[in-house]
């Protein structure tokens, strides 16, 4: 490839040219083609029933699920880190305060403190199989 002395453009092999120039042209030819059919569209449908305005809008709406699904996805992974998190903060100041009930000689946690922490322990476990249900069908 020479350089064009004017700099106007550079200078390829004829058969190089000849596929350039063509492109250009179908590249023009096309965007008429677009434009005849969307006037066509817009006079022969409304609105809410034109199939490029239709075409158009699906397309969108495939971006928006897709980047909706990926949002998702992002919440439920720090939903996850949280909950983690607080079970673990939870059972280490569980541990802490049977460890200080022995201590002070107070009474051990009472029947209602196991139920609830029970209830909590299902709660999680209930959270996890949802989660591990999602993570398997592709959610």
């Amino acid at each position: 490839m020479a350089a064009d002395p004017s700099r106007r453009r550079p200078e390829y092999h004829p058969a190089v040219n000849d596929v350039l120039l063509t492109l250009t042209n179908a590249r023009g030819t096309l965007a008429d083609v677009q434009r005849r059919l969307d006037l066509e569209f817009r006079a022969a449908y409304p609105d809410h029933a034109n199939p490029a305005k239709l075409v158009a809008r699906v397309k969108r709406l495939e971006e928006e699920a897709a980047a909706l699904k990926e949002m998702c996805r992002d919440l439920l992974t720090q939903k996850q880190e949280l909950i983690d998190q607080i079970r673990v903060s939870l059972m280490a100041q569980r541990g802490m305060t049977q460890r200080l009930l022995a201590a002070s000689g107070l009474p051990p946690l009472s029947d209602a403190d196991e139920t609830v922490h029970n209830s909590l322990n299902e709660v999680i476990q209930d959270w996890t199989a949802q989660l591990l249900l999602c993570i398997q069908i592709g959610i």
